[in-house]
């Protein structure tokens, strides 16, 4: 699979093979579901809290006699059936995570980005660098018409370009080794250097 290269200018800068075998699958919805929902459960931070009965702050004084009330027998006003009572069986912190093999997590990783080759939203550039400013950043990323794009990089992320971008509504910055499924999936465009298509080969192969 062949595909041109531009420059952050919109200029031509050559063109690239793409392996088939991370940007030529046919996208399979299932695969791509369950890589999702794997990411966003670890994402979880389970720390959800209710009082239980032994926790809330009551009296343990028995409220009322035992017998001869005429209503059902008591002895704490931290019963879950009180106001302001203990909650019975409600959260408690836990991990939401589940597990899901790596080779599964590869392969997910290999649908998103024939999703997005296969869709039309794949742009490859020659490289993500800058001096720092994000005006002329902004302006660039605006004539190219990237709206919600996701910019993968190489091993590491251009430091001037990061701190340009960093302002940009709608644009993310990740090496390759922080390329996902989920930020993949949820930007309209995918932005790859050539330093980022190779790195992606050599880390999915």
């Amino acid at each position: 699979m062949k595909l041109d290269v531009i420059n952050l200018d919109g200029g031509k800068a050559g063109s690239v093979d793409l392996s088939d075998e991370l940007f030529g699958l046919d996208p399979r919805a299932d695969i791509l579901h369950r890589v999702v929902r794997w990411q966003r459960a670890r994402a979880q931070a389970g720390t959800h809290k209710v009082k239980t009965r032994s926790e809330v702050s009551y009296s343990t004084k028995k409220i009322y006699r035992q017998k001869g009330t005429g209503g059902a027998r008591h002895g704490s006003r931290k019963a879950p059936i009180f106001r302001k009572g203990g909650i019975y069986k409600g959260p408690t912190p836990r991990s939401h995570g589940h597990d899901l093999t790596k080779k599964f997590r590869v392969l997910g990783l290999k649908h998103a980005l024939s999703a997005k080759a296969k869709a039309g939203e794949l742009v490859i550039i020659d490289a993500a660098t800058s001096e720092g400013k994000t005006a002329q950043l902004a302006k660039q990323v605006k004539n190219l018409g990237w709206k919600r794009a996701l910019i993968i990089d190489g091993a590491t992320v251009n430091e001037g370009f990061a701190k340009a971008a960093r302002n940009i509504e709608g644009l993310d910055v990740l090496p390759t080794i922080g390329a996902n499924v989920y930020d993949i999936l949820r930007r309209d465009t995918l932005v790859i250097t050539k330093e980022g298509i190779e790195a992606l080969e050599a880390r999915l192969k």
